[in-house]
């Protein structure tokens, strides 16, 4: 069920707009600025820019671009500084949602997170209320490979779990070895679908009421077009929505 969960919402996001795609890309160059200025322009020497621009390559982010956010980043002394925050809520039906953010302004963004859930059957709630209900680790996805051998590279590497469902493979681990077992799965010529450490649910909420299933649509909607957005989390099982 947690791959093919996870499955429909990577299809959903290749399904966006080229408008959309373009915001990830926006959103993807502001994570890599961070960690940037955070540790330094060289991913050798900082495991987060490594892992950033592993993140962006996934999400199709040319490496021109890539490139040019590192070396504007590096050589900026000011800018914008920006705040990372997680916001923790329920939307309808009691589906349990975490917002990853990066904002130069806390007040403007966790006034729109409390609209969106508002909105749309929803309601933000406090820090701890339902991340309990999430694990991290690390998840990588892979489309089309020969599944015994992936299956014996990923284990060999360091992960925990391998899941194969409808030749989509997704291969868990803890977050500390993220970098370790992506690494090593990329020397072996292996490309991922999605490859990033992610908050991930010990059960899933199903929703079969119409009304609820847009709504519960349209707040994600909402969420991932905020430019302040960088990661949305949460326990819908969409294996039976339309999306």
């Amino acid at each position: 069920m947690a791959g093919h969960s996870k499955w429909n919402n990577i299809k959903r996001k290749k399904e966006k707009t080229d408008a959309q795609r373009a915001k990830i890309f926006t959103k993807m160059g502001r994570e890599i600025a961070v960690v940037v200025r955070e540790g330094g322009p060289n991913p050798a020497e900082n495991s987060r820019l490594k892992d950033v621009i592993a993140k962006a390559k996934a999400n199709n982010v040319p490496n021109e671009n890539i490139e040019r956010i590192i070396k504007k980043a590096s050589g900026e002394t000011g800018g914008a500084a920006f705040e990372s925050n997680v916001y923790e809520g329920y939307g309808p039906s009691g589906v349990a949602v975490i917002v990853e953010t990066l904002t130069d302004n806390r007040n403007r963004t966790a006034g729109d997170m409390r609209h969106y859930f508002d909105k749309y059957g929803g309601n933000l709630g406090q820090s701890g209320c339902v991340s309990f209900m999430f694990a991290r680790q690390g998840v990588l996805l892979v489309e089309q490979a020969d599944e015994d051998a992936l299956m014996e590279a990923a284990l060999e590497a360091g992960a925990v779990d391998f899941i194969a469902e409808g030749g989509v493979f997704d291969i868990r681990c803890e977050p500390a070895d993220f970098s370790k077992v992506r690494d090593a799965l990329e020397a072996a010529g292996y490309a991922f679908a999605s490859a990033e450490v992610e908050y991930v649910p010990s059960t899933y909420t199903q929703l079969t009421a119409e009304d609820d299933i847009k709504k519960m649509t349209k707040l994600l909607d909402m969420l991932e077009d905020n430019d302040d957005v960088q990661a949305v989390w949460h326990n819908w099982e969409e294996s039976h929505a339309e999306t």
